[in-house]
């Protein structure tokens, strides 16, 4: 990737930088269009998807011309992380969500994994069908993603039991067995659902971030930006609100740019950010 000038070096102030951070209070449209080509390592955000939420004066939101943008600043082996959901109208949810998937592809990004951001409860419980809780989390690669950091937190069922056989069965239906000794680790490999507790209250890093009406989990941001990136990377929110993947990228030693239209957003996030040091 390109070098990167810390604050990027923009003919647009920063409305706050410091070592790691820098924050534009802008349009998008402005901003993503100045910023190095291929000079982001990991962009991690959340769509103002349909209209579930209200978000201040400006309403308009343009898919395209963000969608353009990211991609355009996203590093070779790079990762987008979009989380996004589908409201219902008339009975009928809207397919926002597979049709972003399907226009991210369109501009030559991989969909390396659908993922699921699975909440403890429902917002809205639905009266005629099963209570929604749970939103995509895309995770989109330009080419082969060059950070994996796979998180092994899974506790394994059968932890250090000695196996002298395994099985896999082919496209032909045909099982073949492989003889061998392999020992089950204590922890394995996390699956695609993540699971978070949501509202008020429920993270003391998301306490004040509460008066933006629609965040993500502090360690949604902690385990996207874990995955996906390593210590000084650039790390992009374009649609930042309360400056959740700014707290998380800034906790980890990533370096992060946001962007947000919305003043009292900005102020919110530098305050987050300076109660929240480099750990």
């Amino acid at each position: 990737m390109v070098s990167v000038k810390w604050p990027p070096d923009m003919n647009i102030a920063p409305y706050y930088s410091d070592a790691w951070t820098a924050i534009y209070c802008s349009d998008y449209r402005q901003v993503l269009p100045l910023l190095e080509p291929e000079s982001v390592d990991l962009a991690l955000t959340s769509p103002p998807y349909d209209e579930l939420r209200l978000y201040g004066d400006h309403q308009e939101f343009d898919f395209n011309e963000v969608a353009v943008g990211i991609t355009a600043v996203l590093a070779t082996g790079g990762i987008l992380v979009w989380v996004v959901g589908d409201q219902s109208v008339n009975g009928s949810e809207s397919g926002t969500s597979f049709r972003q998937a399907l226009a991210f592809k369109e501009l030559g990004l991989n969909l390396h994994d659908t993922m699921i951001y699975a909440k403890n409860g429902p917002s809205y419980p639905s009266q005629d069908k099963y209570y929604q809780v749970f939103e995509y989390m895309f995770v989109f690669s330009r080419g082969k993603p060059k950070t994996v950091n796979l998180i092994r937190d899974r506790k394994n069922r059968w932890p250090e039991k000695w196996s002298a056989e395994r099985s896999r069965r082919l496209k032909t239906g045909e099982i073949i067995h492989h003889k061998g000794h392999w020992r089950a680790e204590a922890e394995g490999v996390r699956f695609n659902i993540w699971e978070y507790n949501t509202g008020a209250g429920y993270s003391a890093e998301n306490d004040i971030a509460y008066e933006h009406p629609a965040i993500f989990p502090y360690n949604l941001a902690i385990d996207h930006i874990l995955s996906w990136s390593n210590p000084r990377d650039v790390v992009m929110d374009p649609m930042m609100g309360s400056g959740t993947t700014l707290v998380a990228a800034q906790s980890l030693g990533r370096r992060s740019i946001g962007i947000e239209i919305e003043e009292k957003y900005c102020a919110l996030a530098v305050e987050r950010l300076r109660q929240k040091p480099l750990c």
